[in-house]
């Protein structure tokens, strides 16, 4: 198990509360520069069952996926943003959760993903080592 496996951070929005989750070794430069860079505070965007908000990171793609799974933490290169996926997002086909383009896939969520159904458009959010 590498260094990332064992990286925990804490999610906190006000209508969430705290959520955890856990980094992984699927793309290990995304981990580094995530980890290095918090504490991460934005505001959110929702799009479906995914929110995303801007990091002040330019991370290269690495090892991406277009179909990711509820609970997946992914970094989206083209928007500089970090997301969330919960459920089906609007470019969804059948029970796929699909990215509005390849992202790279960095952690997941340790707790009930559909949580965050409840954060709304220009909800503040904070990212920290935990």
């Amino acid at each position: 198990m590498s260094n990332a496996e064992l990286k925990h951070i804490r999610i906190f929005t006000p209508s969430v509360g705290e959520s955890y989750a856990q980094l992984s070794s699927r793309a290990p430069k995304t981990c580094k520069a995530i980890w290095d860079a918090l504490p991460i505070e934005s505001r959110v965007n929702r799009w479906g069952d995914e929110i995303y908000f801007s990091i002040d990171l330019d991370i290269e793609a690495e090892n991406q996926m277009e179909v990711v799974e509820k609970g997946d933490l992914g970094y989206w290169p083209p928007g500089k943003a970090f997301c969330i996926f919960f459920g089906l997002t609007p470019i969804s086909s059948e029970n796929e959760i699909r990215a509005a383009s390849p992202v790279n896939v960095f952690g997941h969520l340790l707790s009930d993903p559909e949580v965050f159904k409840k954060t709304k458009d220009g909800e503040k959010i904070r990212i920290e080592q935990g």
